[in-house]
């Protein structure tokens, strides 16, 4: 059964939706810059047996409202916690994706008593150096050139050229082409200039790091976070870029339904699935 609704908090409107049953524990998702909560759809389907799933979309993005100016993580892990307080979430494992680790971190900083588990996605503790220049030049092209070719870059970036040439990028395509452009400069602000490496020496619950394998230097990041953090997992998807949950689903799932049935990590064991 599955229900949407809006969370009005200071300066934004929130889309959210949950699907599974109640009374089932709970597993927040949180996207990507350009994506909305319609990425996470093949885990929803996978999941929602056995757990209570929450997906939203973040300020400027889907179907939440256009922020009045630029995030800080502040706004974006604040409107994690105000979600968990409209719907009663004493506790949940959060799966953050990209945007959703820093996300996901300041959660945990704040309220990390809301947190049973960890999951993050190909996403990093702080931003990079160049990042900030990195960030700027792609707002300059959204400006410039508009959503539409910021897509096509995107896609290109994130996925294979024989996964775009299948057609299953397109529904991606369509969702970052279809990103209002003051949504993504208003988050790209925040990742421009984010840190919270100091907070992975804190957690204290069990925690899983995926990537895909073919991310650029996104591996080699998530390895000296893996072992930053106490106990951590780490699990490297083949074929599959800066969106392994789509590129990848069945094994991004495997890795997670393990994950959530152990209930805990052992060792900081890193493994490649096949």
């Amino acid at each position: 059964m599955s229900e949407t609704g809006i969370l009005e908090v200071t300066g934004a409107s929130i889309h959210y939706r949950i699907d599974g049953s109640e009374g089932a524990p709970w597993i927040v998702f949180s996207n990507s810059i350009t994506t909305g909560l319609s990425v996470w759809d093949e885990q929803a389907a996978a999941l929602s047996n056995r757990y209570r799933i929450l997906r939203y979309d973040q300020r400027g993005h889907g179907q939440t409202s256009v922020p009045p100016g630029p995030c800080t993580f502040d706004h974006l892990g604040g409107d994690v916690q105000a979600l968990l307080d409209h719907l009663r979430i004493e506790t949940c494992t959060f799966v953050g994706l990209s945007m959703g680790v820093p996300t996901g971190l300041h959660l945990y900083a704040h309220h990390p008593e809301r947190v049973e588990r960890l999951v993050f996605c190909n996403g990093q503790a702080g931003t990079a150096p160049g990042g900030a220049r990195g960030w700027e030049e792609r707002i300059e092209q959204a400006r410039r050139d508009g959503m539409e070719a910021l897509a096509e870059a995107t896609v290109r970036r994130w996925f294979s050229p024989d996964f775009i040439a299948s057609g299953s990028a397109e529904n991606i395509r369509r969702m970052i082409a279809a990103t209002p452009l003051e949504g993504f400069v208003a988050c790209a602000r925040a990742l421009q200039d984010y840190a919270f490496a100091d907070v992975l020496q804190t957690i204290r619950v069990p925690t899983l790091l995926i990537v895909g394998k073919d991310d650029g230097k996104m591996p080699d990041t998530m390895r000296h976070m893996r072992a930053m953090i106490g106990g951590a997992a780490l699990v490297e998807i083949p074929s599959a870029g800066h969106i392994p949950n789509v590129a990848q689903p069945e094994l991004f799932n495997r890795a997670l339904r393990e994950f959530l049935d152990k209930g805990s990590t052992e060792g900081g064991e890193s493994s490649d699935l096949q």
